[in-house]
């Protein structure tokens, strides 16, 4: 199912892992077979939904299917005119609208043709008002919606006028704004299946005919027009339920991996791999100028496996988080080329201040209901993340360019970043470590004398599998004993699907952008964002990104970039710890290779690779 485009923007995804083993033949060294190592096992083939937002499922969701633009290793959005075109149609200070337009002749996977109605699910998925009007539920509402997704109430839920208009031959769309908002050209709707949705929700479980599937897209048409309740939640339950799997074998519903992508799933083996074959039917995209024909994920842990993998060439392409003792085992393979960089990606920890919807109350020490005591701890805790320690032993080795993070809005480099560091806030947590120690023992000792010998307990979610995030972890732990906290860790391979759960006081992780968006990360940091998974709510942080999205100045952007990030500084809320530095290991035959800092970061230009 083609969902990446849609996850792109609306969602950001949760960066990866690590893994379990399996062994590979050497019959992978075939020359049109690719074989890729990947930091986490794939946890559902709908990156979409929520809680599936994670590296892995996107590059799959990538691989099937592809719409209207694609981010290149530059981070410019690329315009797919195989797939189709678009274009502004009426442009005033009201009323502004753009118009989709599908290249007649493109067809998914299954030999039925793409048309606009194929645009639509986009809208659903997307619209709060269209949500509630077709009784889907209201996503603000702590129950949310029937289709379970982060991607509403973002600036196309705010700027979207109506629902889209349908041409007379079914192959245009037009989206009504309520005014030019900031980036427009990044909110294409992303195409779907629909008629595999619909064929799943009646039951059926093999691969129709051309009439049979247009067949079933009208009758989406119909239930999507007149809003038909009934039929909608049915295929939300498909959409939000089916792709949960982790295993595809022959009896598997074929209908669930229909594409418009260059690849099609074949096979999965639960923690331990997935296989894709080329779409022989694939016109959408770019035309293939490679000779791969299979892509084979494969998920094992990191450092030994990964390095004896690619040191017997059972391994062509690792992405990942390596120790740096393994970055030097890695340099050593004569068949290998390593390639360093920096990605899109950011470390940071969370501090739970309320329940995420339907979630228990939080009543933790950082709970906001606790007033100056929980904002005065937030702060100590935060203060006692070594940063600097942190980034010293083990961001430095791999770029020791890269400095402690000081915003997440802006990364280093980024023409803004100095001026936006200078009065965000950021400053407050700066210093040395143990003049942020003093601090910080201060203020817990005004609520917990004896916190020296009594620390206080912070249950915390840790990422499993990963090696770099256990050493963070234990710098954490070793520094927040000296200034009262006492860190209890809760080890979990499958941590995303525990990261909205109340018992956790703290988490840390890192967030991976898929698009550049003026108003970025929208869905983390506003009170109804589908990914603030901490239960932070400030009514000035929603209206600045209100603000944000309207067409800007950069001047007048990091403004608004510093007052945002300002309120969540000064409520302790997030630290930002470091960038992440990309580390590629890449087999020297394979040709067409070019990481990108965005998601996804290895399999965004499939199309070129080569042997």
């Amino acid at each position: 199912m083609k969902s990446g485009r849609t996850s792109r923007i609306a969602v950001v995804v949760f960066a990866a892992a690590s893994l379990v083993a399996g062994v590979l033949s050497p019959a992978y060294a075939a020359r049109n077979i690719v074989v890729i190592h990947s930091p986490k096992p794939v946890t559902g083939f709908n990156s979409s939904v929520t809680g599936k937002s994670i590296s892995i499922n996107a590059d799959i969701s990538y691989l099937q299917g592809i719409g209207f633009n694609y981010y290149d290793n530059n981070k410019v959005l690329i315009k797919n005119t195989v797939f189709g075109d678009y274009k502004i149609v009426k442009s005033s200070a009201k009323d502004f609208r753009v118009q989709y337009t599908v290249k007649p002749g493109r067809v998914w996977s299954d030999g039925t043709p793409i048309t606009a109605v194929d645009l639509l699910l986009s809208h659903v998925i997307r619209s709060n008002k269209y949500a509630i009007a077709a009784g889907l539920g209201d996503p603000k509402s702590t129950t949310g919606t029937s289709f379970k997704t982060s991607a509403y109430s973002g600036a196309y839920d705010t700027w979207v006028v109506g629902d889209p208009v349908l041409s007379a031959d079914k192959m245009s769309l037009t989206i009504r704004y309520k005014g030019k908002l900031a980036d427009w050209d990044v909110y294409d709707p992303a195409p779907s299946p629909v008629h595999t949705l619909i064929l799943i929700a009646e039951g059926e479980k093999q691969l129709g005919t051309v009439v049979q599937n247009e067949a079933a897209r009208n009758r989406f048409l119909k239930a999507y027009e007149n809003k038909d309740t009934t039929i909608l939640k049915a295929i939300a339950k498909v959409w939000s339920e089916s792709y949960n799997i982790t295993e595809v074998i022959p009896s598997t519903n074929p209908l669930l991996f229909v594409g418009n992508g260059g690849f099609t799933v074949n096979s999965a083996v639960t923690n331990q791999s997935v296989t894709l074959v080329a779409n022989p039917k694939y016109n959408s995209g770019p035309k293939v100028s490679g000779t791969i024909e299979t892509i084979i994920f494969k998920f094992f842990s990191d450092g030994e496996p990964v390095i004896q993998a690619l040191s017997k060439g059972e391994l062509d392409i690792y992405l990942g988080q390596p120790t740096t003792d393994a970055l030097d085992a890695l340099k050593m393979i004569p068949s290998v080329k390593v390639v360093g960089g920096k990605s899109a990606t950011y470390e940071h920890w969370d501090l739970r201040m309320n329940a995420f919807p339907g979630e228990l109350e939080y009543n933790g020490i950082f709970a906001s209901k606790f007033g100056q005591r929980s904002l005065d701890l937030r702060r100590a805790f935060l203060m006692g993340i070594p940063r600097q320690e942190i980034v010293s032993k083990l961001i430095a080795p791999f770029n020791p360019e890269l400095p402690v993070l000081r915003s997440w809005m802006v990364m280093p480099g980024e023409d803004i970043y100095e001026q936006v560091i200078n009065s965000n806030g950021s400053k407050y947590f700066e210093g040395s470590q143990d003049d942020l120690n003093k601090r910080a023992a201060t203020l817990v000792k005004k609520y917990f004398p004896d916190a020296d010998r009594n620390p206080i307990k912070v249950n915390v979610l840790v990422p499993g599998d990963n090696p770099r995030r256990t050493e963070i972890f234990a710098l954490a732990k070793a520094n927040l004993r000296k200034v009262g906290f006492e860190l209890v860790g809760d080890v979990k391979v499958n941590w995303t699907t525990s990261i909205t759960n109340s018992k956790y006081d703290a988490s840390f992780f890192g967030w991976s952008a898929g698009s550049v968006l003026q108003s970025r990360l929208t869905s983390i940091f506003t009170s109804s964002g589908m990914q603030n998974y901490s239960g932070w709510s400030f009514s000035a942080a929603d209206k600045i990104y209100d603000e944000l999205s309207t067409q800007l100045s950069r001047t007048v952007v990091a403004q608004k970039y510093i007052s945002l990030e300002r309120i969540f500084f000064d409520n302790a809320c997030t630290l930002p710890i470091f960038q992440f530095p990309s580390t590629a290991a890449v087999n020297k035959s394979l040709k067409g290779i070019k990481p990108n800092p965005l998601n996804p970061n290895l399999v965004w230009n499939y199309w070129e690779w080569t042997y």
